[in-house]
């Protein structure tokens, strides 16, 4: 008994020997926190390249300011499609539809999503690719796992990102929206390595494949009448599903 009570202690010590990285709220020990993380990456298996992207990476004000400002999503539904667009977005969603017909069909016969929810949500987060975004993706996942808002959420994330460094998916270079997001429907590193199927994120047969595995893997219903809830997976604010599940809807109106 005493052997084995030696044996757990010991095995519960060496699990202990790297502790989690602290979080803060203003940038100073950005540097120090760094290197906490690389010893934790480390030891869950991150590899040279991964490292190295940490160590390169800033802490992002601009990032901060981005996820201290998200104001749109207290606006009414009205006043939240009107300001992203949603007219916009349906009326050259429904032209793209036609126009992309072979690529959606393809999708739905293997993911079982139909066009509609893929296109509003390409629409929504980058204007159908036109907007992907120019901040440095892993200063920004860095900067929100360091940040103690949300730091458990975004370590998940951090994790993934160096992962997919490591295996050439993203680079200390790769360029992304402020949250990390990347590509044309805006994907985060932990969703990348969970329902990416393969090539840049950037390109949109890619990326509408990925969307389309997303929406699957996270529960899809195939037909009846689209609803907010089946977006809940993709955005957490309500007012964003309400707008999706309405786009989605006019854009495969027959």
């Amino acid at each position: 008994m005493k052997r084995t009570a030696l044996v757990l202690i010991s095995a519960m010590l060496l699990a202990g020997s790297v502790e989690a990285a602290s979080c803060s709220s203003t940038g100073g020990k950005f540097n120090g926190w760094k290197k906490e993380f690389a010893a934790e990456a480390k030891a869950n298996g991150i590899k040279a390249k991964g490292l190295a992207a940490l160590a390169s990476s800033s802490y992002s004000s601009g990032t901060i300011k981005a996820d201290r400002n998200q104001k749109s999503f207290k606006l009414s539904l009205e006043q939240f499609m009107a300001k992203r667009g949603a007219a916009a977005i349906i009326s050259r969603g429904k032209k793209l539809k036609a126009a992309n017909a072979a690529l959606f069909d393809k999708l739905e016969k293997k993911y079982g999503v139909p066009p509609g929810p893929l296109i509003a949500i390409w629409g929504m987060e980058t204007g159908f690719g036109a907007v992907t975004g120019n901040q440095p993706t892993i200063s920004a996942v860095a900067t929100l796992a360091y940040d103690c808002r949300r730091s458990d959420y975004f370590t998940e994330h951090l994790h993934a990102a160096l992962k997919l460094v490591d295996r050439g998916v993203l680079s200390s270079g790769t360029r992304g929206a402020m949250h990390g997001e990347v590509g044309q429907t805006q994907f985060l590193p932990k969703n990348i390595l969970i329902y990416g199927t393969g090539g840049d994120l950037n390109n949109k047969a890619n990326a509408l494949s990925a969307t389309a595995n997303f929406l699957s893997g996270v529960g899809w219903k195939i037909g009846g009448p689209y609803s907010a809830g089946q977006f809940a997976s993709w955005n957490a604010a309500t007012v964003y599903q309400k707008a999706l599940a309405i786009m989605a809807t006019k854009i495969d109106a027959k």
